[in-house]
């Protein structure tokens, strides 16, 4: 059998090795218009910032190490043309333009998501960025070293994640964001906190534009200064992109290969498409959410690795599901963690459930500890079934494992009711003795009732 992967990084590389592990003989090539096979993007931000100096610490497996594994990788091709009448993939050698045909029995596109470019004139001036392969990190990082004034398009997870990089360097940050608040995927009464901190703990280095939008870079070779759409401007040495991402499709919509109604490739969950013998899985994908069962795209690493895997099993003749995903995700800006599961409160208003919430905030361990710190948990369900619908929580304790006690209930159908019933581990370093999830599902029970 020859299995054709088209992408590397999380899904495309876990597709591949799972696919070698139950098929040895099998004939399995990646195909991949990258430098790197499988390497750790989320980890970019932080080597900017500096927490470690050698960026060959965030590739995951080499393409030498795939090879001894049998594994055929081809960096720096692109396949610009799928025929599933023929099972053929056109490729293209972009280092001496090349062109030749693949033949395959099972495919896997795997080609992941690109930048998105808000329609910004003198986008392509020098020092305007944006983060997505590893080339990306470093070109940021050493451009960022020769800059003081640096500008962020947009306030989701990567900018934020980019601006304490920008920030523990010393640098002076100006962040322009659409929405009300940063982290607008949030519910704004959350978000409004996390902005706060952000601008309360920055030594005065950051400026934030909400409400407003870049529509021009200033200079002739180089970018020099920056024009939002309500005439604010103002110097800048460099900007990075970081208005989100959209899934890469455009070979696949070509082929036939159907796509779902949030734009990515619409597959079941055995990650097949509409094609026979092609899959798909990664941030090309479509995924099913599963409180709402609507489909949804969202991009994630996590995800990522999960997708490839089950592409891979059933590609191989082998039988498991992917259900879906809840959105899961923490990020940290400094000391603060901020982290979500589920609908917040209005994605399940538009929905359609009708949503209640509860926000509440409490120490996370006992008073007396000396590492105690507060967290502010956000707990939203549904008036008619009690069933939770999802869970925000910040702060500069330890936020992330409450979110993580609710994912684990979201996907079993946990109600308000059986929270209080959870039997959570105590002692004084890690927790009270009532723990802020039982207390907000307390709170929130009388509310439902």
């Amino acid at each position: 059998m020859k299995i054709i992967i088209i992408g590397g990084v999380a899904a495309g590389a876990k597709a591949a090795a799972k696919a070698k592990r139950m098929l040895p003989d099998a004939e399995v090539h990646i195909y991949t218009q990258d430098t790197h096979v499988s390497y750790s993007s989320c980890g970019l931000p932080y080597y900017i910032a500096g927490d470690f100096a050698d960026w060959n610490k965030l590739v995951v497996r080499t393409a030498e190490e795939f090879e001894k594994s049998g594994i055929n990788i081809h960096t720096e091709h692109r396949v610009t043309k799928i025929l599933p009448a023929d099972k053929k993939v056109l490729v293209k050698d972009l280092k001496n333009g090349e062109c030749i045909f693949v033949e395959y029995d099972k495919l896997v596109i795997a080609t992941g998501a690109k930048p998105f470019i808000p329609d910004i004139k003198h986008s392509e001036l020098k020092n305007v960025f944006t983060l997505r392969t590893l080339e990306d990190g470093i070109n940021i990082r050493n451009t960022m070293e020769k800059s003081q004034n640096i500008t962020v398009i947009g306030g989701g997870f990567i900018a934020v994640e980019l601006i304490e990089a920008f920030v523990k360097n010393k640098k002076n940050v100006t962040i322009v964001e659409r929405a009300p608040f940063l982290l607008s995927v949030l519910d704004e009464d959350i978000s409004s906190l996390i902005q706060n901190f952000i601008l309360e703990n920055s030594d005065k280095l950051i400026k934030i534009i909400n409400n407003d939008y870049v529509v021009e870079f200033v200079g002739e070779d180089s970018i020099r200064g920056v024009i939002t759409a309500k005439g604010s401007g103002f110097e800048t040495d460099m900007a990075v992109i970081a208005a989100g991402v959209k899934p890469v499709v455009d070979i696949a919509k070509e082929a036939g290969v159907e796509l779902g109604i949030s734009g990515a490739i619409k597959v079941n969950s055995r990650m097949q498409t509409n094609l026979q013998d092609i899959y798909a899985c990664g941030d090309c994908a479509e995924k099913i959410n599963m409180i709402s069962h609507a489909p949804m795209w969202l991009p994630l690493g996590s995800t990522a690795n999960k997708e490839g895997r089950v592409a891979a099993i059933n590609a191989c003749g082998g039988v498991e599901d992917f259900e879906g995903i809840l959105g899961s995700a923490v990020l940290r800006y400094h000391n603060l963690s901020i982290s979500m599961t589920g609908l917040t409160e209005k994605a399940a208003k538009n929905l359609g459930f009708d949503a209640v919430s509860v926000t509440i905030t409490k120490r996370d361990k006992a008073g007396y500890m000396p590492e105690v710190q507060n967290v502010t948990l956000k707990l939203v369900a549904d008036r008619r079934t009690h069933k939770v619908l999802g869970a925000q929580a910040i702060g500069c304790g330890d936020a992330d494992k409450r979110v993580n006690t609710v994912s684990v209930g979201l996907t079993s159908g946990m109600k308000v009711e059986d929270l209080l019933d959870v039997d959570l581990t105590y002692a004084p370093p890690f927790s009270t003795s009532i723990d802020i999830l039982i207390s907000a599902a307390r709170i929130l029970k009388s509310k439902l009732n």
